[in-house]
């Protein structure tokens, strides 16, 4: 996990995998069709298509495809970009943060699935009943889940205590607290099991509440971690890089498009970033 450091505050940096990826050979084929210019393909498999619709193999081949000049002169002489909405990526992306999710949902054209705040802050909600008021157990058990991009151990500490500050004012004001924080089955232990990391283990060992988060994704700031899953097509992947990896962009979501583009196959990018 790479740390990095901007206005005094340590974050980590986000990890990207890439899942799956189309191909530009679909992507050429689609020009291909547009001009009815199968033969004039580098590509064999893209010069059969003239005389036969693809097989099995075929698609294969044209999956496999490395290069296309007509695919680089449509992106960079005619700037005919459409063509590039037919090959696609999907990304998986660990550990970047809410606020980066807020920033990627201006990006219209993808296809996005994210790690949701309703079903998994149990743990988060079952540290603090298992703390009864201890403020430092709670602190010292969230610690543990590290569940912030920013890496300072004091500074996440502020934020587990705003946490619990929260947690304790709701508490307070909420008359079923552990019925809206506690599975049913589960309830009975809060008043069976007095030692607090006993009732820790024990509430996790249970069955988890549905959709707990529903109650309490007031507690959790921009600063807490997001996994993702991100489709592009090509072409909006090429906005994405265009606006992202760029020095006007919020610092966590350039970090995370460089990390996308050091993900991304030289043959996607040849498409759309220009060389330096």
């Amino acid at each position: 996990m790479e740390i990095l450091e901007q206005y005094g505050i340590k974050y980590s940096k986000p990890e990207v995998v890439l899942l799956q990826d189309t191909g530009i050979g679909v992507a050429e084929s689609a020009a291909r069709t547009c001009y009815d210019s199968f033969s004039n393909s580098e590509n064999d498999v893209i010069k059969d298509i003239e005389n036969a619709l693809p097989s099995p193999q075929m698609c294969d081949d044209i999956n496999a495809i490395e290069d296309s000049k007509l695919l680089d002169d449509l992106a960079w002489t005619h700037f005919h970009h459409s063509i590039l909405e037919h090959a696609n990526l999907s990304f998986l992306i660990r550990g970047t943060s809410r606020g980066v999710l807020q920033e990627h949902a201006r990006h219209r054209i993808q296809a996005i699935s994210v790690r949701s705040t309703r079903y998994t802050m149990s743990s988060v909600i079952n540290a603090f009943v298992a703390a009864r008021g201890d403020k430092e157990f709670f602190i010292k058990k969230v610690l543990g889940f590290n569940m912030f991009v920013t890496c300072d151990r004091d500074y996440n500490r502020l934020e587990i205590a705003s946490m619990f500050d929260k947690l304790s004012y709701q508490q307070n004001v909420v008359d079923n607290f552990y019925e809206i924080s506690v599975a049913k089955s589960s309830l009975p232990l809060v008043d069976q099991l007095q030692d607090s990391s006993e009732l820790y283990e024990a509430l996790e060992a249970g069955k988890k509440k549905r959709n707990v988060g529903d109650a309490f994704k007031h507690i959790i700031s921009d600063n807490v971690k997001v996994d993702m899953v991100v489709t592009f097509n090509l072409r909006s992947l090429k906005n994405y890089f265009g606006l992202r990896d760029s020095g006007a962009a919020f610092f966590q979501i350039r970090w995370l498009a460089e990390s996308m583009k050091e993900a991304t196959p030289k043959k996607y990018l040849d498409l759309i970033v220009k060389a330096k």
